[in-house]
């Protein structure tokens, strides 16, 4: 991306160690800084596509949104031909309550079930490591 690599020095004689060390260095750096802007230049394009396709999906829910208001209103004026509209009305909002409220309380209980945040295998796989770590500079 960045500059052309040059395996042996321009003179044609064969390169100090010191000078091949530089040369390793600089093209390491280089490469690598390489490697990072092609990692952004792909995350980049990710996160647009991904922000797309969220955008898509939020509209998809609000749609769904409507779809069920529109459900809901089609259900009280079912029951508004064998009941006053009014009653109707109020049946479907005292049933729609109680389901909202049985999800309420399932969703509490799943959540009262999740523990501690923290990431145990994790933190317990770090502590493993450094004892290893810590084990092996002993022995050496």
């Amino acid at each position: 991306m960045s500059q052309a690599w040059s395996p042996a020095p321009a003179s044609g004689e064969d390169a100090s160690l010191g000078t091949l060390v530089k040369q390793l260095s600089e093209q390491s750096t280089r490469l690598i800084r390489d490697e990072l802007r092609l990692a952004q230049v792909e995350m980049t394009a990710k996160a647009k596509h991904a922000g797309k396709g969220a955008g898509l999906a939020a509209a998809a829910g609000v749609v769904a949104l409507f779809g069920v208001g529109a459900l809901i209103a089609t259900v009280i004026l079912l029951l508004s031909l064998v009941l006053p509209a009014w009653l109707a009305g109020l049946i479907v909002t005292l049933v729609l309550f109680v389901v909202s409220g049985v999800l309420a309380l399932v969703g509490k209980k799943q959540i009262n079930q999740v523990g501690p945040v923290a990431p145990e295998r994790a933190v317990e796989s770090i502590k493993t490591d450094i004892a290893e770590i810590k084990d092996a500079a002993r022995n050496d």
